[in-house]
Formats: structure tokens, C-alpha cells, sequence
């Protein structure tokens, strides 16, 4: 089973957003959603309702709405809720709405890097300085790749040991030389075997796995340009065994590497 990811370009387009602190007697009365509807919680617990089914919602909760959900909310308050929410449409590069894949519900914890996105996402939109909806929409979509990682790939990239992090660079260096683990382990001083169960904690993949996936998705890039042959893309990408490359490319990307020449 090859691994799944986005190929086509997604556009957000921000119709709403505001970062909102609940006051005691705040209530959202019951109404249907429009476009997709994203609320990260921060701070607080609430009761959410989403077409008549109750969720309790606390610090570190993600909610999806979809369009045409009913939807109706109402804050405690000896715990009063803050959360991010923001109204937006998703696009194709072509212009067809897409729907966003996340659960109703989702606990991903209280992201440092997330909440600092949708802080500048905040101050962005108070200043309103020349080209800030584009940068609203570049923040938002960093918002967005996170979200995707967390709720439907199940990894997380914000690695947070250094030797991991100072390793994972490397690769992304020398993915075509020949690397193994024991080497990985050595650059940064520790057991081969720890190290693999650290990196695998902290990035989700073996190493091994890891810098194939490197190496897979650099050839898929350089195969989609047009301007190389698949023999010289395997070996640029660390492969000297072709049918190792081909067996690799199909598992990873779920074609075999003619058809993404092919489709220049």
C-alpha cells in the first residue's frame, strides 16, 4: 500500500477567522454551516453540538465542520473557552471546492507551532498592512499542513530531539549517497539500536524508511520536471539496483516512475 499524500495544489481562500475568548454568557446559536469551519481550542472546555450529535470539547481539541452541518456551541463559565476559528474555502488548481478530510472531532494536544501560526494569522489580519491577505494565506496554509500531518497521515514533523532533527537535515543532504543506520547512529554519537528507536518515536518512519521516502519523493519531483530519464533519476537518488528503485517508487508514490514522466 503506497503511501498517501496531496498531489494537487490546495488553494485556501479565509472568509472568516477570529481568535475568541468567551465570555460567561457566550452561547452560539444553532446554524448551518457554510464552506469548511475549522476551531482549535486553546484554553477552556465547551459543548459543542454538530447535526445533533454533543461533543465535550477541552484545550488541545481540534473540531471540523463541514458545509451544511447544523452546528451550536455554548461555553462554561468556570472554564471559559478560547479558541482560533476560521471559515474558508479550499480549492483545487482548478477551482473545485475540496471538502476537508478531518474527523468532527480530534484531540492533537496544544501545538506550540500551530498556535504561534494563528497568533501572526491574528496580528496579520489587525495590521492590515500592504499584501497582508497573502500572507494570511501562506500562514494558513502552514495552519493547514499541520493539521493534515496530525489528523490524517498520523505523523508529526515538528521534530523536537535536535540529534533527530540534526540527522533528518542530513539526509535531506545525502540522500544520495549510501547511508545505513549505524552510520546515522555514529554522527551523533549514540547505539544503533537506540537511535532507531528514537528516530522512529520521533519522526513515525524507521530510518530506513525515512530516507526512502527522501529519495523517492526528490526522484518523483525530478521526473515530473521532464528533463530526466528514470535510469538517471534512480541513480542521482542513491539507487545502483533499478528494479529496487521501481519496487520503491510504485510502494511510495503508487505509480511506476514512467507515468509521472509521462504526464509532461
Amino acid at each position: 500500500m503506497y503511501d498517501s499524500y496531496i498531489h494537487d495544489i490546495l488553494i485556501p481562500d479565509i472568509r472568516y477567522f477570529v481568535f475568541r475568548k468567551c465570555t460567561p454568557s457566550w452561547r452560539l446559536n444553532v446554524h448551518i454551516v457554510s464552506n469548511n469551519d475549522l476551531t482549535y481550542i486553546i484554553k477552556g472546555r465547551a459543548r459543542y453540538s454538530m447535526n445533533d450529535n454533543v461533543y465535550e470539547v477541552s484545550a488541545g481539541d481540534l473540531l471540523c465542520f463541514s458545509e451544511g452541518d447544523k452546528k451550536e456551541a455554548i461555553s462554561y463559565p468556570d472554564t471559559l473557552m478560547h479558541c482560533f476559528s476560521v471559515n474558508f474555502r479550499l480549492n483545487s488548481a482548478d477551482g473545485a471546492p475540496i471538502a476537508v478530510p478531518f474527523p468532527p472531532v480530534k484531540h492533537i494536544g496544544y501545538r506550540t507551532d500551530i498556535v504561534r501560526f494563528f497568533r501572526e494569522l491574528t496580528d496579520t489580519l489587525m495590521s492590515r498592512t500592504p499584501g497582508y491577505s497573502i500572507k494570511m494565506c501562506g500562514l494558513f496554509t502552514l495552519i493547514l499542513h499541520r493539521l493534515y500531518e496530525l489528523t490524517v497521515y498520523g505523523i508529526d514533523s515538528e521534530i523536537g530531539d535536535y540529534r533527530v532533527k540534526k540527522i533528518s537535515r542530513y539526509i535531506s543532504q545525502h540522500y544520495q549517497e549510501k547511508l545505513t543506520v549505524k552510520k546515522m547512529a555514529s554522527l551523533v554519537n549514540l547505539n544503533t539500536v537506540y537511535f532507531g528507536s528514537l528516530f522512529k518515536k520521533e519522526t513515525g518512519f524507521t530510518v530506513n524508511r525515512y530516507i526512502t521516502r527522501v529519495r523517492i519523493r526528490n526522484a518523483e519531483t525530478m521526473l515530473r520536471s521532464g528533463m530526466y530519464k528514470v535510469t538517471d533519476v534512480a541513480e542521482r537518488c542513491g539507487y545502483t539496483d533499478l528494479s529496487h528503485f521501481y519496487k520503491h517508487f510504485r510502494d511510495i508514490v503508487g505509480v511506476v516512475p514512467s507515468h509521472c514522466s509521462q504526464q509532461q
